[in-house]
């Protein structure tokens, strides 16, 4: 389940300034989600389900794919351009395991925010802030948008 609030329909570049907020959004990961992801994505490590596995190799339980929780956060800005096929460039470190209980699920908090604007180029950069339980997942997520 995901909620989200911000600006409906497409962006205008002319009326963006840095610092404005694009929009925030919870993504709940439970383990079915994780299950349907490595079906989709192929990656089946055992990390991603296997707690005994996870703890052996020092993780405190199973964890969400990186590339889950990186696609999870830039849905906002695709979201809010109205096509991801606006976002031109995306690019982010994997800073901290999302540990995903059993049963329950991990929240996560995205939050997108203007970082620049190249009027000339006709993009934004929006910084996407990603945490769980209030520490950071993603370190320098951004992802450019062509408006």
């Amino acid at each position: 389940m995901s909620t989200e609030s911000g600006a409906p329909g497409r962006p205008v570049l002319a009326d963006l300034a840095v610092g404005d907020v694009v929009g925030t959004r919870t993504v709940d990961v439970g383990r079915a989600r994780l299950v349907r992801y490595a079906g989709a994505s192929g990656d089946f490590n055992p990390i991603h389900w296997n707690d005994a596995f996870a703890a052996e190799v020092g993780l405190p339980g199973v964890i969400a794919h990186g590339m889950f929780t990186m696609g999870a956060a830039v849905a906002l800005v695709e979201d809010w351009a109205g096509d991801p096929g606006a976002v031109v460039d995306y690019q982010t470190r994997f800073t901290r395991p999302v540990p995903v209980p059993n049963p329950g699920v991990a929240t996560l908090e995205v939050t997108g925010t203007v970082g620049a604007i190249d009027a000339e180029a006709g993009t934004v950069r929006v910084d996407l802030t990603v945490t769980f339980e209030g520490a950071r997942v993603l370190g320098k997520s951004q992802a450019v948008v062509r408006l």
